[in-house]
């Protein structure tokens, strides 16, 4: 069986980290998606058009997303043929999360309305269409898919991922101590074990 591996890095990340996966999977192919849309509305066309140009010629086709490109994947691949999904510290409530960025940066909705977009402090620009946006769009992602997430993430709770987990009947695997950015030893030998583990 021929079988694709794409792989959706987070925000600041690149289709370089890829490389990663390659010994893990070698009887399969590994590639990176290097995409450069930064909202669900233009991931829709980028994703949909990447993922079906790279997946001709495919038995199987995995997609292993990290953070915010879990996200894209969710709100633009969801009617595509895929087999399953590893998603790393997804974002699974965005509605939720830049509620939260308002709360940090002590803004609030009718601010937003009125401004459009206000920057923040901590680097994000929040936009009121975006906000609008995922309100109208929910998630819907009935694909095959396993969880990973770090115990001291800070910007997706426990009781959110568990409820999203729950909804999609996905396995959560927790890891202790886990940051959202999986990036040290530890982290990465553990990410390592659970991806092996869950793709045979």
């Amino acid at each position: 069986m021929k079988q694709l591996i794409v792989y959706i890095h987070g925000k600041g990340g690149s289709a370089e980290e890829a490389e990663h996966y390659k010994p893990l999977f070698s009887e399969s192919d590994v590639i990176g998606f290097d995409y450069t849309a930064n909202d669900p509305q233009s991931a829709k066309d980028e994703f949909s058009g990447y993922f079906d140009r790279v997946s001709v010629g495919y038995d199987s086709v995995i997609l292993i997303a990290n953070s915010i490109g879990a996200f894209f994947a969710m709100c633009s691949l969801s009617d595509k043929k895929i087999d399953g999904a590893l998603f790393i510290s997804p974002v699974v409530d965005m509605e939720k999360l830049i509620s939260d960025m308002m709360r940090w940066a002590g803004v609030t909705e009718e601010e937003l309305r009125d401004k459009k977009e206000i920057p923040t402090e901590f680097g994000e620009v929040l936009s009121y269409e975006y906000l609008c946006y995922v309100r109208d769009n929910p998630v819907r992602w009935d694909i095959p898919t396993y969880i990973l997430y770090g115990e001291n993430d800070d910007l997706t709770s426990f009781e959110t991922i568990s409820e999203f987990a729950e909804r999609i009947n996905a396995p959560l695997t927790v890891m202790k101590n886990g940051e959202h950015w999986f990036h040290t030893d530890e982290q990465m030998r553990f990410l390592d074990e659970w991806a092996k583990s869950v793709i045979s």
